[in-house]
């Protein structure tokens, strides 16, 4: 039977699903057809697998010969089939024996020498050929990346002679090992750095305890970069599954994976030129965008009104869903986006409204457009607005002895830990029965918050999310209880309700 079949995976956002390429050799004119839906890198691999199976010593059938990408209705692209086609080619003209396929996935572009180059998005298929139970083979370039995945054999040959002796003998390449990976990273942005802004840094760490967004407001030069930068690095520890699920978007993304950052949390600070299709991901062929590659991690705007109204409202859904579905005419691809947002900007157009040592020049029209720029909306949906003002000269000279990132971290860490013990997620992710049911205020404390809402003109949202930041505030002081203090502190988060600075 001149049949021969082999499994591979597609690519379609962060999945990785199955194909089966069908290889059958009959009787006709030479010629070499591959259907399924393949695009033109696919098609092109015809050539690259000539080459490839000819200058590895073998022949290339001189017959007709069909080539089956299933399901047909799945598109395929990129160079990742080029290797389960040769030897799918050579398994069905009897050169090497079909039945040891079944017990492989395999991914790989084909040199024409017959040498093995790398393909992106291994960490997904290296995920559902585990939940297979198949053995994956990839090339050596990829073979790190695959090891991320425990309880996986990963075999990483280097040329295509070196898989057909595995296919014949089943013991040519040993399972790849991948070289211990670090647990602790150095924090080269620690917060010890920040001269000075307490109540900055004191939400800064309310808001890494609980994943709560965050705004910073302050003239120029004041250290909101800064603060924003040092937050990964007191940003509790992923956990496999995030590291993982985070790694998996970077690998299918332009940029591949970077096995050096493994297990950190990343920070993207995308320009405030950045389209809507940069920030949450598209192309005819769907691409993750900043807020996917920022999942589990923060997502860093600088300049808040300067961007796009148009691009800042598309963050507005993926901020409650937590994913973002991109849709095109032929194919739909889902990211997850659970970003912690981190913004920044100044009071005003020149930036100075409020600074007792610069004079600001704007009026209040200009003012008002100039914060207008920013929607309601957007704003209901960040939890802390801080003012960060200017520090006075003295305190930039002098010494001063500042927590570090690692101290704060294990307070961080202890109030986290808290949450996940009670409800499995932060405190910033309670939906509205968990709020009633862990944010409870005594009668007291509700008038007070009522009182903030009548004053404030709060929306029914920021209401809730000043209780998850009381919450949060009450886990850092290891409360069981909210307490006036702790909802005091959390209204006071809310400067531009507060009309800060007019």
């Amino acid at each position: 039977m001149s049949l021969a079949i082999v499994f591979s995976r597609a690519e379609v956002g962060i999945d990785a699903p199955l194909v089966s390429v069908e290889v059958h050799l009959s009787n006709g004119l030479p010629n070499l057809s591959i259907v399924g839906l393949p695009e033109a890198a696919v098609k092109e691999s015809k050539d690259r697998v000539r080459g490839a199976i000819l200058n590895s010593r073998f022949e290339f059938p001189i017959r007709r010969i069909t080539i089956n990408l299933a399901p047909a209705d799945l598109p395929k692209e990129g160079g990742r089939f080029d290797l389960p086609i040769a030897l799918g080619i050579l398994a069905a003209s009897g050169q090497i024996p079909r039945e040891p396929l079944g017990q492989y996935e395999l991914l790989g572009e084909l040199a024409l020498g017959g040498e093995l180059r790398g393909v992106r998005g291994v960490l997904p298929a290296a995920l559902a050929c585990r939940a297979a139970g198949r053995t994956l083979l990839v090339p050596s370039y990829n073979a790190a990346e695959a090891t991320l995945v425990s309880g996986l054999t990963v075999l990483a040959p280097t040329h295509l002679l070196e898989i057909c002796a595995q296919l014949r003998n089943g013991a040519a390449l040993q399972p790849y090992v991948s070289p211990p990976r670090r647990q602790e990273w150095p924090v080269d942005r620690d917060l010890a750095d920040v001269r000075g802004q307490h109540h900055a840094k004191r939400a800064l760490e309310i808001a890494a305890a609980g994943g709560h967004n965050l705004l910073l407001i302050g003239p120029p030069g004041t250290g909101k970069t800064m603060l924003a930068s040092r937050l990964p690095g007191i940003l509790p520890p992923m956990t496999e599954a995030e590291a993982i699920e985070t790694a998996a978007i970077a690998s299918v993304s332009q940029q591949g994976i970077d096995l050096s950052q493994w297990g950190m949390r990343p920070f993207r600070a995308p320009h405030h030129t950045a389209s809507g299709v940069a920030l949450v991901g598209g192309g005819s062929h769907p691409r993750p965008g900043e807020i996917s590659l920022a999942h589990n991690g923060v997502l860093f705007l600088d300049e808040l009104p300067e961007f796009d109204r148009r691009v800042l409202e598309v963050l507005r859904q993926p901020l409650e869903s937590g994913h973002i579905t991109i849709s095109r005419a032929a194919r739909q691809a889902d990211f997850p986006a659970r970003f912690q947002l981190v913004a920044a900007m100044n009071p005003c157009p020149c930036g100075y409204l409020g600074d007792p040592e610069r004079h600001c020049n704007c009026t209040s029209e200009q003012v008002r457009r100039y914060r207008a720029r920013v929607s309601g909306p957007l704003l209901d949906r960040i939890d802390l607005h801080i003012e960060v003002p200017r520090l006075p000269h003295a305190l930039l000279r002098g010494a001063t002895q500042e927590e570090t990132s690692a101290t704060v971290r294990e307070r961080i860490k202890a109030a986290r830990e808290l949450q996940l013990q009670r409800t499995g997620k932060a405190n910033a992710a309670l939906g509205s029965r968990e709020i009633e049911r862990y944010c409870q205020l005594r009668d007291a404390d509700h008038r007070l918050l009522e009182h903030a809402m009548e004053r404030l003109g709060l929306s029914p949202r920021a209401y809730h999310r000043i209780l998850k930041v009381a919450r949060t505030t009450a886990d850092l002081a290891g409360s069981a209880g909210i307490q006036t203090m702790h909802l005091s502190e959390a209204i006071s988060y809310r400067a531009l309700d507060r009309g800060m600075g007019k």
